[in-house]
Protein backbone atom coordinates (compact mmCIF):
# COMPACT_ATOMS: atom_id res chain seq x y z
CA UNK A 1 0.00 0.00 0.00
CA UNK A 2 1.34 3.40 -1.24
CA UNK A 3 0.23 6.65 0.96
CA UNK A 4 -1.46 9.25 -0.56
CA UNK A 5 -1.56 12.79 0.92
CA UNK A 6 -4.16 15.78 0.34
CA UNK A 7 -2.50 19.04 0.66
CA UNK A 8 -3.88 22.54 -0.49
CA UNK A 9 -0.50 24.22 -1.19
CA UNK A 10 3.01 24.51 -1.47
CA UNK A 11 3.40 24.13 2.54
CA UNK A 12 1.38 21.40 3.08
CA UNK A 13 2.87 19.81 0.09
CA UNK A 14 6.43 19.92 2.08
CA UNK A 15 5.70 18.78 5.29
CA UNK A 16 3.91 15.58 3.51
CA UNK A 17 7.07 14.60 1.51
CA UNK A 18 9.08 15.22 4.86
CA UNK A 19 7.11 12.66 6.00
CA UNK A 20 7.45 9.92 3.47
CA UNK A 21 4.13 10.32 1.50
CA UNK A 22 4.30 8.58 -2.13
CA UNK A 23 1.63 10.62 -3.63
CA UNK A 24 1.37 13.93 -3.01
CA UNK A 25 -2.65 14.77 -4.08
CA UNK A 26 -3.32 18.68 -4.33
CA UNK A 27 -7.26 19.51 -3.88
CA UNK A 28 -9.53 22.43 -2.90
CA UNK A 29 -11.27 21.12 -0.08
CA UNK A 30 -13.21 24.73 0.67
CA UNK A 31 -14.67 24.75 -2.90
CA UNK A 32 -18.03 22.78 -2.55
CA UNK A 33 -18.19 19.49 -1.17
CA UNK A 34 -14.13 19.33 -2.65
CA UNK A 35 -12.74 20.82 -5.80
CA UNK A 36 -9.74 21.23 -7.76
CA UNK A 37 -6.82 23.43 -6.56
CA UNK A 38 -5.81 26.73 -8.66
CA UNK A 39 -3.47 25.77 -11.60
CA UNK A 40 -0.77 28.18 -9.95
CA UNK A 41 -1.12 25.85 -6.74
CA UNK A 42 -0.73 22.96 -8.46
CA UNK A 43 2.17 24.58 -10.96
CA UNK A 44 4.25 25.17 -7.24
CA UNK A 45 3.64 21.76 -5.93
CA UNK A 46 4.55 19.59 -8.89
CA UNK A 47 7.64 22.04 -9.56
CA UNK A 48 9.02 21.10 -5.60
CA UNK A 49 7.72 17.71 -5.93
CA UNK A 50 10.82 15.25 -7.27
CA UNK A 51 9.85 12.92 -10.28
CA UNK A 52 10.35 9.76 -8.08
CA UNK A 53 7.16 10.92 -6.27
CA UNK A 54 3.68 11.50 -7.60
CA UNK A 55 1.96 14.39 -7.39
CA UNK A 56 -1.54 13.75 -8.29
CA UNK A 57 -4.72 17.18 -8.90
CA UNK A 58 -7.89 15.98 -7.48
CA UNK A 59 -10.46 17.50 -10.04
CA UNK A 60 -13.13 17.05 -7.24
CA UNK A 61 -16.71 16.25 -7.85
CA UNK A 62 -17.17 17.14 -11.84
CA UNK A 63 -19.78 18.80 -13.95
CA UNK A 64 -22.02 16.10 -16.24
CA UNK A 65 -20.65 18.50 -19.03
CA UNK A 66 -17.05 16.46 -20.98
CA UNK A 67 -16.06 19.33 -22.59
CA UNK A 68 -15.73 21.08 -19.47
CA UNK A 69 -13.77 18.44 -17.61
CA UNK A 70 -11.69 16.84 -21.18
CA UNK A 71 -10.26 20.62 -21.20
CA UNK A 72 -9.88 20.17 -17.29
CA UNK A 73 -7.75 17.23 -17.06
CA UNK A 74 -6.07 18.47 -20.54
CA UNK A 75 -4.58 21.08 -18.03
CA UNK A 76 -3.62 18.54 -15.64
CA UNK A 77 -1.76 16.22 -18.46
CA UNK A 78 -0.06 19.47 -20.05
CA UNK A 79 1.16 20.31 -16.37
CA UNK A 80 2.82 16.90 -15.92
CA UNK A 81 0.09 15.31 -13.26
CA UNK A 82 0.88 11.96 -12.75
CA UNK A 83 -2.99 11.12 -12.62
CA UNK A 84 -5.90 13.00 -12.67
CA UNK A 85 -9.33 11.95 -10.20
CA UNK A 86 -11.94 12.75 -11.65
CA UNK A 87 -15.39 12.21 -9.35
CA UNK A 88 -18.88 11.49 -9.78
CA UNK A 89 -21.88 12.39 -7.20
CA UNK A 90 -25.33 12.60 -8.73
CA UNK A 91 -24.56 11.56 -12.14
CA UNK A 92 -26.09 9.15 -14.73
CA UNK A 93 -23.65 6.41 -15.41
CA UNK A 94 -24.15 6.14 -19.29
CA UNK A 95 -23.07 10.49 -18.84
CA UNK A 96 -20.50 9.57 -16.63
CA UNK A 97 -18.48 7.03 -18.66
CA UNK A 98 -18.99 9.73 -22.02
CA UNK A 99 -16.97 12.19 -19.35
CA UNK A 100 -14.41 9.82 -18.38
CA UNK A 101 -13.65 8.75 -21.93
CA UNK A 102 -13.16 12.45 -23.26
CA UNK A 103 -10.89 13.09 -20.35
CA UNK A 104 -8.91 9.99 -21.33
CA UNK A 105 -8.64 11.11 -25.00
CA UNK A 106 -7.84 14.65 -23.68
CA UNK A 107 -4.54 12.86 -21.43
CA UNK A 108 -3.25 11.50 -25.11
CA UNK A 109 0.46 12.33 -25.48
CA UNK A 110 0.86 12.74 -21.50
CA UNK A 111 1.73 10.46 -19.18
CA UNK A 112 -0.83 12.15 -16.71
CA UNK A 113 -3.24 8.50 -15.60
CA UNK A 114 -6.96 8.94 -15.44
CA UNK A 115 -8.53 7.91 -12.07
CA UNK A 116 -12.24 7.53 -11.59
CA UNK A 117 -13.95 8.51 -8.90
CA UNK A 118 -17.06 7.66 -7.14
CA UNK A 119 -18.05 8.81 -3.36
CA UNK A 120 -19.25 5.94 -0.43
CA UNK A 121 -22.08 8.27 0.43
CA UNK A 122 -23.18 8.60 -2.86
CA UNK A 123 -26.50 6.61 -1.06
CA UNK A 124 -26.92 9.58 0.60
CA UNK A 125 -27.53 11.87 -2.04
CA UNK A 126 -30.75 12.23 -4.84
CA UNK A 127 -29.48 10.21 -8.14
CA UNK A 128 -26.03 9.72 -6.39
CA UNK A 129 -23.93 7.60 -8.99
CA UNK A 130 -23.76 3.87 -7.10
CA UNK A 131 -20.35 3.43 -5.19
CA UNK A 132 -20.33 -0.31 -6.12
CA UNK A 133 -20.40 0.55 -9.76
CA UNK A 134 -16.48 1.64 -9.53
CA UNK A 135 -14.83 -0.94 -10.96
CA UNK A 136 -17.11 -1.26 -14.31
CA UNK A 137 -17.12 2.48 -14.39
CA UNK A 138 -13.33 2.53 -14.47
CA UNK A 139 -13.45 -0.01 -17.24
CA UNK A 140 -16.07 1.28 -19.23
CA UNK A 141 -14.54 4.65 -18.79
CA UNK A 142 -10.68 4.03 -20.11
CA UNK A 143 -9.76 4.57 -17.13
CA UNK A 144 -6.22 3.44 -15.17
CA UNK A 145 -7.20 3.03 -11.99
CA UNK A 146 -9.84 4.17 -9.49
CA UNK A 147 -10.96 5.99 -6.29
CA UNK A 148 -13.37 5.42 -3.38
CA UNK A 149 -13.54 8.38 -1.44
CA UNK A 150 -16.32 9.91 1.19
CA UNK A 151 -17.67 13.43 1.26
CA UNK A 152 -19.82 13.84 4.78
CA UNK A 153 -18.25 15.33 7.14
CA UNK A 154 -20.38 14.24 10.25
CA UNK A 155 -17.49 12.19 11.25
CA UNK A 156 -18.38 8.78 9.47
CA UNK A 157 -16.02 7.05 7.02
CA UNK A 158 -15.65 4.93 4.52
CA UNK A 159 -16.50 1.40 6.40
CA UNK A 160 -19.09 3.12 7.19
CA UNK A 161 -20.54 3.22 3.72
CA UNK A 162 -19.00 0.23 2.21
CA UNK A 163 -17.92 -3.04 4.98
CA UNK A 164 -14.65 -4.67 4.76
CA UNK A 165 -15.91 -7.50 2.36
CA UNK A 166 -17.43 -5.14 0.11
CA UNK A 167 -14.67 -3.05 -0.10
CA UNK A 168 -12.43 -6.20 -1.04
CA UNK A 169 -14.20 -7.79 -3.66
CA UNK A 170 -14.22 -4.62 -5.18
CA UNK A 171 -10.01 -4.02 -4.87
CA UNK A 172 -9.60 -7.72 -5.86
CA UNK A 173 -11.56 -6.71 -8.97
CA UNK A 174 -9.34 -3.87 -10.11
CA UNK A 175 -6.57 -5.67 -9.42
CA UNK A 176 -7.76 -8.17 -11.95
CA UNK A 177 -8.63 -5.65 -14.68
CA UNK A 178 -5.34 -4.16 -14.29
CA UNK A 179 -6.38 -0.95 -12.20
CA UNK A 180 -4.64 0.87 -9.77
CA UNK A 181 -7.22 0.42 -6.36
CA UNK A 182 -7.14 3.65 -4.21
CA UNK A 183 -9.47 4.03 -0.91
CA UNK A 184 -9.87 7.13 1.16
CA UNK A 185 -12.79 8.73 3.08
CA UNK A 186 -11.89 10.22 6.75
CA UNK A 187 -9.85 7.05 7.27
CA UNK A 188 -7.38 7.03 11.05
CA UNK A 189 -4.70 5.24 12.21
CA UNK A 190 -7.40 2.42 13.98
CA UNK A 191 -8.64 1.56 10.39
CA UNK A 192 -5.24 0.66 9.30
CA UNK A 193 -5.72 -3.54 9.77
CA UNK A 194 -8.98 -3.20 7.78
CA UNK A 195 -7.38 -1.48 5.49
CA UNK A 196 -4.55 -3.62 5.41
CA UNK A 197 -6.74 -6.62 4.76
CA UNK A 198 -8.38 -4.84 1.60
CA UNK A 199 -5.05 -4.11 0.55
CA UNK A 200 -5.90 -1.29 -2.24
CA UNK A 201 -2.47 0.00 -3.99
CA UNK A 202 -3.50 3.54 -2.44
CA UNK A 203 -4.62 4.46 1.01
CA UNK A 204 -5.60 8.62 0.86
CA UNK A 205 -5.52 10.54 4.57
CA UNK A 206 -5.62 13.83 5.36
CA UNK A 207 -7.69 14.32 8.88
CA UNK A 208 -5.53 11.87 10.54
CA UNK A 209 -1.71 13.17 9.59
CA UNK A 210 -2.75 16.60 10.36
CA UNK A 211 -1.73 18.68 13.48
CA UNK A 212 -3.85 17.41 16.39
CA UNK A 213 -5.95 14.97 14.08
CA UNK A 214 -7.77 18.68 12.95
CA UNK A 215 -7.98 17.92 8.94
CA UNK A 216 -8.46 22.51 9.11
CA UNK A 217 -4.79 22.57 10.80
CA UNK A 218 -3.10 21.77 8.22
CA UNK A 219 -0.77 18.85 7.19
CA UNK A 220 1.74 17.68 9.68
CA UNK A 221 5.34 15.78 9.05
CA UNK A 222 5.37 13.86 11.75
CA UNK A 223 1.59 12.24 11.73
CA UNK A 224 2.45 11.65 8.37
CA UNK A 225 5.70 9.86 9.38
CA UNK A 226 3.86 7.43 11.92
CA UNK A 227 1.10 6.72 9.60
CA UNK A 228 3.32 5.42 6.97
CA UNK A 229 5.19 3.47 9.87
CA UNK A 230 1.94 2.08 10.90
CA UNK A 231 1.43 0.73 6.98
CA UNK A 232 4.81 -0.59 7.05
CA UNK A 233 4.70 -2.51 9.76
CA UNK A 234 1.48 -3.90 8.20
CA UNK A 235 2.58 -5.03 4.91
CA UNK A 236 6.00 -6.55 6.33
CA UNK A 237 3.78 -8.46 8.41
CA UNK A 238 5.25 -7.62 11.54
CA UNK A 239 1.69 -6.27 12.50
CA UNK A 240 -0.61 -9.11 11.53
CA UNK A 241 -3.70 -8.64 10.15
CA UNK A 242 -4.51 -11.66 8.58
CA UNK A 243 -3.99 -14.08 11.51
CA UNK A 244 -1.56 -16.21 9.88
CA UNK A 245 -3.33 -17.31 6.47
CA UNK A 246 -0.36 -16.49 4.68
CA UNK A 247 1.88 -18.30 6.17
CA UNK A 248 -0.10 -21.27 5.82
CA UNK A 249 0.73 -22.31 2.24
CA UNK A 250 3.07 -25.59 1.57
CA UNK A 251 3.31 -27.86 -1.21
CA UNK A 252 5.63 -30.29 -1.67
CA UNK A 253 7.67 -27.79 -3.97
CA UNK A 254 7.44 -30.08 -7.31
CA UNK A 255 9.44 -28.46 -10.48
CA UNK A 256 8.66 -28.84 -14.18
CA UNK A 257 10.52 -28.28 -17.54
CA UNK A 258 8.68 -25.19 -17.97
CA UNK A 259 9.80 -22.18 -15.75
CA UNK A 260 9.32 -18.93 -15.59
CA UNK A 261 9.64 -15.49 -13.14
CA UNK A 262 8.05 -13.01 -12.76
CA UNK A 263 9.70 -10.03 -10.09
CA UNK A 264 6.99 -7.75 -8.98
CA UNK A 265 9.13 -5.96 -6.76
CA UNK A 266 9.03 -2.16 -7.15
CA UNK A 267 4.75 -3.46 -8.93
CA UNK A 268 1.56 -2.69 -7.82
CA UNK A 269 -0.49 -5.70 -6.99
CA UNK A 270 -2.06 -4.76 -9.52
CA UNK A 271 0.72 -5.26 -11.90
CA UNK A 272 1.54 -8.26 -10.11
CA UNK A 273 -1.14 -9.81 -11.25
CA UNK A 274 -1.71 -8.43 -14.61
CA UNK A 275 1.70 -10.09 -15.18
CA UNK A 276 0.26 -13.41 -13.93
CA UNK A 277 -2.68 -13.34 -16.05
CA UNK A 278 -0.87 -12.29 -19.24
CA UNK A 279 1.05 -15.11 -18.71
CA UNK A 280 -0.65 -17.93 -17.57
CA UNK A 281 -3.02 -16.59 -20.05
CA UNK A 282 -0.46 -17.92 -22.95
CA UNK A 283 1.12 -20.40 -21.11
CA UNK A 284 -0.87 -23.15 -19.07
CA UNK A 285 2.17 -25.40 -18.71
CA UNK A 286 5.00 -23.62 -16.79
CA UNK A 287 5.06 -22.83 -13.36
CA UNK A 288 5.70 -19.26 -12.54
CA UNK A 289 8.03 -18.08 -9.65
CA UNK A 290 6.81 -14.78 -8.66
CA UNK A 291 8.29 -12.45 -6.55
CA UNK A 292 5.93 -10.32 -4.20
CA UNK A 293 7.18 -7.23 -2.11
CA UNK A 294 5.44 -7.22 0.92
CA UNK A 295 2.99 -9.83 2.90
CA UNK A 296 0.10 -7.90 2.27
CA UNK A 297 0.22 -8.77 -1.54
CA UNK A 298 1.22 -11.86 -0.98
CA UNK A 299 -2.16 -12.55 0.57
CA UNK A 300 -3.93 -10.90 -2.34
CA UNK A 301 -2.15 -13.30 -4.76
CA UNK A 302 -3.19 -16.28 -2.71
CA UNK A 303 -6.59 -15.45 -3.10
CA UNK A 304 -6.69 -14.57 -6.91
CA UNK A 305 -4.96 -17.91 -7.38
CA UNK A 306 -7.61 -19.92 -5.63
CA UNK A 307 -10.18 -17.66 -7.48
CA UNK A 308 -8.89 -18.69 -10.75
CA UNK A 309 -7.88 -22.26 -10.24
CA UNK A 310 -4.09 -21.98 -9.53
CA UNK A 311 -2.02 -24.20 -7.21
CA UNK A 312 0.25 -22.28 -5.16
CA UNK A 313 3.40 -24.94 -4.31
CA UNK A 314 5.91 -22.98 -2.05
CA UNK A 315 6.57 -19.83 -0.70
CA UNK A 316 9.21 -18.14 1.04
CA UNK A 317 11.34 -15.20 2.20
CA UNK A 318 14.15 -13.52 0.82
CA UNK A 319 16.87 -11.36 2.96
CA UNK A 320 15.87 -8.51 1.87
CA UNK A 321 11.76 -8.90 2.84
CA UNK A 322 10.38 -10.01 -0.66
CA UNK A 323 8.35 -13.06 -0.61
CA UNK A 324 8.97 -15.65 -3.53
CA UNK A 325 5.90 -17.80 -4.63
CA UNK A 326 5.80 -20.49 -7.04
CA UNK A 327 2.83 -21.43 -8.87
CA UNK A 328 1.45 -23.94 -11.08
CA UNK A 329 -1.14 -23.09 -13.57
Amino acid sequence: MMLMVSVQNLHEAHEAMKGGADIIDVKNLQEALVGSAKPNVFKAVREAVPLEIHASLTLGVVPNQEGTVAMAAWAAGRMNATSVKVGFMQAEYGKSVEVLQASKEALEGTETKLIGSLFADNVLYEGGLDPHLMPKLARDGNCDGWLIDTLTKDGRNLFDFLPEVELKDMVMEGKSDGMSTALSGHLKMSDLDELARVNPDIVGVRGAVCSKGDRDAGVYSESVAEFRHQIELRKSGEIDVLDGAVGSVTGNGSTSNGWKIIDGKGKTCAGIIAALEKQMGTDKKSFVEVIIPDVLNTYDVIVWSEKFGHEVLTQRQDDDGSIRMLIKP
